[in-house]
């Protein structure tokens, strides 16, 4: 054979095996340490799980989400499966997952165990609604998704925003107590006591729960308003918008009595951004902390 023909021959194959081999190397699916591919569905039934799947590179994984998955905001494309609290395994599983995560003390024990009966790979998490329960959160699932450096990460971007916070706080006067409502309408209103995740945020703000001496939730009357005698009102925007803003709420009986009703000292924040303590913490309390102050 001719010396140039020989060589021609040789650079053809040496071409087709390139090509053949890039051509596979862009259709293998990637495996994380976890044994998530590139194609693994994964519904997510709490929101802020959604943000750290999110934080952790896995948004087109994600196949459903619960309504108050609502950041970033192209989640809420996504199919929605209900409210964390209330999903049924039959609204789960029609998406096919192959994945599915949630919060240990929200998803409902029975639809947990009819969804993996099916053989489908459910991952639950504790969530503490506090700094260390935020951090926790995220290093927890960045490991079982086998992300640690992506985890760590959404960890230092958090350290630096809670950095921030103290410095906030440090130089603030005084501590504001600042009472939360729960509204869906007149009808419906609550206020938040001790050992909530409202509370908890308040309290890193540099504020001071204006209800004490019971836990969780309770109905708003206007004789424990006036006695709390708040600085700063706070509810979910979604919440002051029910009760037509702030005049509204003024309208609420004991509401107007109160020093924060007199100043119209009234602050709403996106309720999944002020109470789902995960990646975004540190930024809520910055703007909590700026609002209340």
């Amino acid at each position: 054979m001719h010396i140039d023909t020989y060589m021609n021959t040789n650079v053809l194959i040496a071409g087709v095996i390139f090509f053949a081999v890039a051509f596979m190397a862009c259709n293998i699916s990637h495996t994380t340490e976890s044994g998530l591919s590139d194609s693994t569905k994964i519904v997510s039934t709490n929101g802020t799980l959604s943000e750290i799947l999110v934080g952790l590179g896995f948004e087109d994984n994600i196949v459903g989400v619960d309504v108050a998955s609502t950041y970033p905001a192209r989640l809420q494309q996504k199919p929605k499966i209900g409210h964390n609290r209330d999903i049924s395994a039959e609204g789960v599983l029609a998406l096919d997952p192959d994945l599915v995560v949630g919060i240990s003390d929200v998803v409902k024990p029975q639809v947990a165990e009819q969804i993996q009966a099916t053989g489908t790979k459910f991952l639950l998490f504790e969530h503490e609604y506090s700094k260390e329960g935020a951090k926790r959160l995220i290093r927890t699932v960045a490991d079982s998704l086998g992300q640690a450096a992506k985890g760590d990460s959404l960890l230092r971007e958090l350290e630096a925003d809670l950095a921030h916070v103290d410095s906030l706080t440090a130089n603030a006067q005084g501590k504001p107590k600042v009472l939360f409502i729960y509204a869906r309408g007149t009808g419906t209103m609550m206020v938040a006591g001790q050992r909530t995740q409202l509370d908890e945020i308040i309290q890193l703000a540099g504020g001071i729960n204006a209800v004490q001496g019971f836990e969780d939730f309770k109905p708003l009357t206007s004789e424990a308003v006036i006695a709390a005698n708040p600085d700063v009102i706070l509810l979910f925007d979604s919440g002051l918008s029910s009760l037509g803003g702030i005049d509204g709420l003024l309208q609420v009986q004991g509401i107007s009595e109160t020093n924060a009703g007199k100043n119209r000292k009234v602050v709403e924040m996106d309720g999944q951004f002020l109470t789902g303590f995960g990646p975004r913490l540190g930024k809520a309390v910055i703007e909590l902390a700026e609002k209340i102050h």
